[in-house]
């Protein structure tokens, strides 16, 4: 799945706000479009911790349908990517620390999308549920 989402960019004489119609927790605030742009992946992926906390599936993005998208880091969408894997798998934190010889809160940091961790210990837990990671570079529009 991609992790990026089309945004709703509303623009008022005291600045402007972005909200997500696909994770309505998303919402983000500036005094210029810039601004609010750039606080717009940060809002992202806080909005999206809150499925990941609570052990909720991940929304799945709706077609931009020429709207703006915005998107998580690598580092982030292969967190989420571990959190949608071991829900569909239903497999546990303890479960998957046993397979990948870690405790409970080493599993649990590898899946809070909000914590840093090394992408090759997220990538191995993924592997270990028959998933790969695929990188696909793009141009940036804006």
């Amino acid at each position: 799945m991609r992790y990026a989402y089309p945004v709703e960019i509303e623009e008022a004489p005291d600045g402007v706000t972005i909200t997500c119609p696909d994770v309505p927790e998303m919402v983000t605030f500036g005094e210029t479009r810039a601004q609010s742009l750039e606080r717009a992946a940060d809002a992202l992926i806080s909005a999206l911790s809150f499925y990941a906390d609570e052990g909720k599936p991940l929304p799945h993005p709706s077609a931009a349908r020429g709207r703006l998208v915005v998107s998580v880091t690598a580092l982030e969408a292969a967190k989420l990517a571990l959190h949608d894997a071991m829900l569909a798998e239903k497999i546990s934190n303890v479960e998957l620390g046993r397979r990948l010889n870690l405790d409970e809160r080493a599993v649990r940091r590898l899946r809070d999308p909000l914590y840093r961790s090394h992408i090759g210990a997220v990538e191995a837990a993924l592997r270990n549920l028959g998933r790969q990671i695929y990188i696909d570079v793009r141009e940036t529009v804006t």
